[in-house]
């Protein structure tokens, strides 16, 4: 008897681009068509926008969290695991289970939707001293290390040391670093209002990054506004200025300053997942060269998008590639799930074609700067703007409950300033979040996969 074996479609990655392209692929492809597979750490999709409202207290982590197991209609296998490597020519993706255990993955058609990781730079103690936030863990842990900077330097007596708990600095004047400070100024700002020893004057927040504008994207005029909100809250903003030396205790700026202080956030930017280079790809800042159908050259049955591959912006032209936002990989998930189809059923594949529909940052409370389809807002309408979209992005109708019960009880209730105590005992800095040293290099991933196939034999 003739056993038929139904095409693989293996799917790396649970965040925007891989949940939309394995539920695209679910719903378009009849159970006999192929084997659906995703590889991810953590089997929830992250709602990544939202991360700075989990770190002020806004909205509890489940809320951000959309679980991947919860409804029984969905077919595909769930791999808890990361994959470190990718063996191109033998069709192979290399997984590490959270068991530690490795194994290899066979597949006949993938989709490489990694993500990204924080950037950073060869600046001393950075990564031993920073504080990220990429994650759902580096955001409750955050929430926990500033309200207990409130708590250590209200029982301190040294003078010095309650000035250097209650001076916070965030690099990166992009979104997600406008966003953190914006958010977590807002937490302080209303918290000390309960530690009637400390003087609110000593609560500081410091903004800076290398650029000269903050967030040109949004153009001169809301990002002048997006500033002058953030310097009337007291956050000074410091532009074309860097860290030279991060510790402990101190932050020294390039420009010569020096800043006491126990919290540095480094937010600026991301880049692919070191994934990508296992991969032995032509690759563009980084992320995966791949055509504008999001396809790699070269490789049949791979495809790529999100914040790991340099897709063509045909909207724009001249070269340019899509920017690493969540606007993008929604839309070229669902648009290379549809590629993937085509090809396993021998018709064409299509050119990824999008036009970016603005631009929305929420500051807290009433503030915010929005640019819809063009549209310069600030303020409320602004607001309105941003939360809405954020909430009509949201995949399940329980996340988007859970979303507004927390923006509304929040509105009406506040904040109770509760930490959890997740931090007391392990430091949790960008070393230790970011799992770095996990990914094999393309030698070890060709020698692992032949190793196993003589074990095989």
């Amino acid at each position: 008897m003739d056993t038929v074996t139904r095409p693989r479609i293996l799917v790396v990655g649970a965040g925007f681009a891989g949940v939309e392209c394995v539920r695209r692929l679910e719903r378009r492809l009849a159970p006999n068509e192929a084997d659906l597979t995703l590889v991810t750490p953590f089997s929830y999709q992250l709602y990544l926008p939202l991360l700075p409202q989990v770190a002020s207290g806004v909205l509890t982590p489940q809320s951000v969290a959309l679980s991947l197991r919860r409804s029984e209609k969905y077919r595909t296998r769930i791999i808890p695991g990361g994959a470190i490597g990718v063996d191109l020519k033998s069709k192979v993706c290399v997984i590490r289970t959270v068991n530690g255990e490795i194994v290899n993955e066979p597949y006949d058609y993938i989709v490489l939707a990694p993500g990204s990781v924080t950037r950073t730079f060869d600046i001393p103690g950075l990564t031993d001293h920073a504080f990220g936030l990429k994650s759902l863990a580096e955001a409750a842990y955050l929430r926990d290390h500033v309200i207990s900077q409130l708590d250590l330097a209200d029982a301190s007596h040294d003078p010095a040391e309650r000035a250097s708990r209650l001076q916070f600095v965030v690099v990166g004047g992009g979104y997600a670093g406008t966003e953190t400070a914006a958010c977590l100024q807002r937490l302080t700002h209303a918290a000390v209002k309960r530690y009637p020893r400390l003087d609110p004057s000593l609560i500081k927040w410091h903004l800076i990054d290398i650029a000269p504008k903050l967030m040109p994207e949004l153009g001169e005029k809301l990002g002048r506004s997006a500033q002058e909100i953030l310097t009337r809250r007291g956050i000074e903003i410091s532009l074309g200025v860097s860290i030279a030396k991060a510790g402990a205790e101190e932050v020294t700026f390039t420009d010569g300053r020096t800043v006491p202080t126990r919290t540095l956030i480094w937010t600026a930017g991301v880049v692919a997942s070191p994934l990508i280079a296992t991969l032995d790809a032509e690759t563009v800042r980084g992320r995966l060269a791949v055509n504008a159908d999001m396809c790699l050259p070269g490789h049949d049955g791979v495809f790529a998008l999100g914040d790991s591959a340099a897709v063509p912006d045909l909207a724009k032209g001249d070269d340019a590639v899509c920017p690493p936002t969540a606007q993008h990989a929604l839309r070229q998930g669902r648009h290379v799930a549809e590629n993937v189809i085509a090809t396993l059923r021998g018709q064409p594949t299509r050119p990824y074609v999008h036009k970016d529909l603005g631009l929305v940052v929420d500051l807290g409370g009433t503030d915010a700067v929005s640019k819809p389809l063009g549209i310069e807002l600030h303020g409320l309408p602004a607001q309105a703007v941003a939360r809405g979209y954020h909430w009509s992005a949201l995949r399940t109708g329980v996340a988007k409950t859970r979303v507004m019960t927390n923006w509304l009880l929040n509105a009406v209730a506040g904040d109770d300033f509760v930490r959890t105590g997740f931090q007391a005992h392990r430091p949790g800095n960008l070393r230790d979040f970011e799992y770095l040293d996990a990914y094999l290099t393309p030698e070890q991933v060709r020698q692992h996969v032949a190793e196993a196939g003589r074990a095989a034999r």
